[in-house]
């Protein structure tokens, strides 16, 4: 939700791995190299691209990781998911990854519904596709901060086709609804926030807690007990109404971590978000 949240994203490039080189034609798959295609356009707006990674002897089975960036819903880049992008290709590289842009916030323009719509074409172009690129329809999605809410709120209400076998979100807002944000004397947070507007029935539809349902997919969340962004009770809410549900998830609660975390906290992250993965994607 903001530029502090890069701090888990920057610091992530403790892996290093060596990347393809990268091209920006469409792929030929008769040779089932690896390719790194970038800025490939899902619609008119500037922001509306992605980069797709496909990873060596890809077949129709190969599942596709989905990365949304944070940055408050008016603010980031996909740049800064490289990290994650770079963990995905080294640790997991069977997997496909897509690292996407979306329409940003503005004054005349809401997050809501507008930047799911944006997921909703990354999804329909990938399916299209799957075809040309050799991947499968079944994906997984990793959010950081507003971009791990926005991946929990299509995972959980606009999947209407079932494909996500997964979604971590990483400081992920989940209930707008929340007595911490409503009251909250932070008045930059208020600004922000304020983008969805007042009323209730909206802050209740873009709230992945009163979305989940016990068809949801299996979820794993991360969180920092010192986050000034983030209250404690947006991620216990959620573990909670999953447990309620039976659906499948795990819950990491860092003691000392803020809006992201570095040291032991992270490498814990990492082990246990490949670990989640490879369980259920």
């Amino acid at each position: 939700m903001h530029k502090s949240a890069y701090i888990l994203l920057l610091s992530f490039v403790f892996i290093i791995t060596s990347s393809c080189s990268e091209v920006t034609m469409t792929p030929d798959i008769t040779s089932l190299e690896a390719k790194n295609i970038i800025n490939l356009e899902y619609g008119s707006e500037p922001h509306q691209k992605y980069d797709i990674y496909l990873p060596q002897y890809r077949t129709m089975g190969t599942k596709v990781l989905i990365l949304i960036h944070g940055g408050g819903w008016n603010a980031g880049d996909k740049s800064e998911m490289d990290a994650f992008k770079d963990f995905i290709k080294d640790q997991l590289p069977e997997i496909a990854v897509v690292n996407m842009n979306y329409r940003l916030a503005d004054a005349d323009n809401a997050p809501y519904p507008m930047q799911i719509d944006d997921i909703d074409l990354v999804v329909s172009q990938l399916g299209n596709r799957a075809q040309e690129f050799q991947i499968s329809n079944e994906i997984g999605f990793i959010g950081a901060s507003a971009g791990a809410h926005l991946s929990l709120l299509w995972s959980y209400s606009h999947d209407t086709n079932k494909q996500v076998k997964m979604v971590c979100s990483i400081v992920g807002p989940t209930n707008l609804l929340d007595e911490a944000y409503l009251n909250t004397p932070n008045q930059e947070l208020r600004t922000i926030l304020d983008q969805f507007g007042n009323d209730q029935n909206v802050l209740e539809e873009v709230s992945p807690l009163y979305q989940v349902n016990s068809t949801s997919p299996p979820t794993i969340l991360f969180y920092g007990a010192q986050d000034p962004l983030i209250p404690n009770s947006q991620g216990i809410g959620l573990r909670d109404r999953l447990m309620e549900l039976n659906v499948t998830h795990q819950f990491t609660l860092y003691p000392n971590g803020v809006h992201g975390w570095v040291g032991l906290d992270l490498l814990d992250t990492s082990i246990k978000l490949k670990a989640f993965i490879q369980e259920n994607l």
